[in-house]
């Protein structure tokens, strides 16, 4: 029996929200190690062996908790809130491509991806910018001071660093000519020095990945960047007066965000699923096309995985690293630092584009 491709794409889809969710749940524990790995202690070791059920009991007991709403907030808005900030954390990662294509009997090629958009990355932009509604539905709705500073502070944050964020996409856009996520990582597959796979624009673009990284700290609220939930001021900012699983979506989402920033960057700049000389490591492997090129997919999915990963350890280094920016700073840094590097890179590219294809580079 014939299986129709679009029951494969849905299996496909339901796979990646899985994965990214299970991937989510453990970096609550890697956090905690990683942490204690840093400050010389051991981190969660309890329960489960290396303390790997930790996350576990943790969705246990937030799953169990009292649900509680304060008596002045608004309800609906209340429990939206969370809601909202994490459909909007799981829908960015539907248009990334997690690998290559597989090639099957009697089924055709399936793309290992949610779905293929030839404006996926401005689908995740735009995703992404609706995130901050469900920090400020859910800092306001909760009628608490601190909760209210804290999403005012994410909304000017956001608006902040998410021109510099554009501006910094704009220079691969004109490099690539496509806002397919998919198309800028096969184009990424092209021989480099005589290596396949490594035509990375990471070498054409430093400047434009560091402004990247540098935003993808300040959308994620992430240290140095989390003025918005900081705890030494806001008690716990946006999410004061949340408890229960409300506070685990809120928590969770960040996590997912995480993970779907460190997809995009590698992607972007660090080539995807492509690597270093994976089609004489598939001509090695077998001699039949087909075999080899599901090879080098499934090959090239791992290593699109330790990317991810490899940024996920680099977010959670930077949090046990960097003392919290003061939001003067925040700011100055965004407006003052950030864009005029973001457009100075885009004429550097511009120039760069001209003069290969004047003197045929």
């Amino acid at each position: 029996m014939e299986i129709p491709v679009i029951a494969i794409q849905a299996l496909i889809i339901l796979a990646i929200f899985g994965i990214t969710l299970l991937i989510a749940t453990y970096c609550t524990w890697a956090e905690r190690r990683i942490a204690g790995f840093l400050q010389d202690r051991p981190g969660p070791n309890r329960v489960g062996p290396w303390g790997l059920g930790q996350p576990l009991a943790d969705a246990v007991k937030l799953f169990f908790k009292e649900e509680f709403i304060p008596a002045n907030a608004n309800k609906w808005l209340f429990i939206a809130g969370p809601s909202l900030a994490m459909l909007t954390a799981l829908m960015s990662s539907a248009v990334v491509p997690f690998g290559n294509t597989l090639v099957l009997e009697d089924i055709g090629p399936i793309r290992l991806q949610g779905i293929e958009v030839n404006i996926g990355m401005l689908y995740i932009f735009g995703v992404v910018s609706l995130g901050v509604y469900g920090i400020m539905i859910g800092g306001w709705a909760s009628n608490n001071k601190f909760s209210l500073l804290g999403a005012i502070r994410a909304a000017s944050q956001n608006i902040s660093y998410e021109i510099a964020l554009g501006l910094s996409l704009i220079a691969v856009l004109m490099m690539s000519g496509t806002l397919s996520l998919r198309e800028i990582a096969l184009q990424q597959a092209e021989p480099l020095f005589g290596i396949s796979g490594m035509n990375w624009n990471i070498f054409y673009q430093p400047l434009g990945f560091i402004i990247f990284l540098t935003c993808a700290f300040a959308e994620t609220n992430r240290t140095p960047f989390d003025l918005p939930e900081s705890e030494a001021e806001l008690v716990g900012g946006y999410h004061t007066e949340y408890g229960s699983m409300k506070l685990g979506l809120y928590l969770f989402a960040e996590y997912v965000n995480i993970i779907v920033v460190s997809a995009v960057m590698s992607t972007l700049y660090f080539g995807g699923f492509n690597f270093p000389f994976q089609n004489e490591i598939g001509a090695l492997l077998s001699n039949d096309p087909r075999i080899a090129h599901n090879i080098i997919t499934i090959l090239g999915t791992v290593v699109f995985f330790l990317k991810i990963f490899a940024f996920i350890f680099f977010f959670m280094w930077v949090r046990w690293t960097l003392p919290r920016f003061r939001y003067d700073q925040l700011l100055n840094l965004g407006w003052k630092g950030l864009i005029p590097l973001a457009i100075i890179n885009i004429v550097l590219t511009g120039g760069f584009i001209l003069l290969s294809e004047h003197f045929g580079w």
